[in-house]
């Protein structure tokens, strides 16, 4: 297996605008006379392949999967009540989406536990609805990354605790 610096064929990766993705290979290509060293990280969900420079990995934000300890972090922010927020949803929805593609769980948990709508809340707009999806898949792909669990599993974990709270 190839390796560079803390990253490795097989590992799964989190790229902040595509979240949880598993490094297929390293390859070399040769581009404008320069030779370039290249992740191949693979998305499945979204069924897309990207090709990122190694030496971009830093500067695009690209990182390891989050330890356990990080992660229960995260899912601590999940149990408390969410905020009632008063200003413009389109100003809400720019500061969610800052949020989503950061790539960071805790951000991510807040931005689930926000937006979290249980059996006796109001409806959500489509909008809020769709921000919601796309703040708990990012959340529950790590999380299913870390506990080798399908997605699916881990978004019921992750609404089983937004139900206790």
């Amino acid at each position: 297996m190839a390796k560079i610096s803390s990253f490795s064929c097989g590992n799964h990766v989190v790229y902040p605008a595509h979240g949880v993705g598993k490094i297929k290979s390293i390859e070399t290509h040769d581009i404008g006379g320069h030779s370039l060293e290249m992740f191949v990280i693979s998305f499945e969900k979204d069924r897309m392949t990207l090709r990122l420079p190694t030496s971009k990995a830093k500067t695009s934000g690209l990182r390891p999967v989050c330890t356990s300890k990080e992660m229960a972090s995260a899912i601590n922010g999940l149990k408390t009540r969410g905020r009632a927020r008063r200003s413009m949803w389109s100003r809400r929805a720019q500061e969610y989406e800052t949020k989503i593609n950061s790539g960071d769980p805790v951000s991510l948990a807040e931005v689930v536990r926000e937006l979290y709508r249980g059996v006796n809340q109001p409806e959500q707009s489509y909008s809020e609805r769709q921000v919601y999806q796309n703040a708990l898949h990012r959340l529950a792909g790590e999380i299913a990354a870390i506990e080798s669990i399908e997605t699916d599993r881990a978004i019921e974990k992750v609404e089983k605790i937004l139900e206790a709270a």
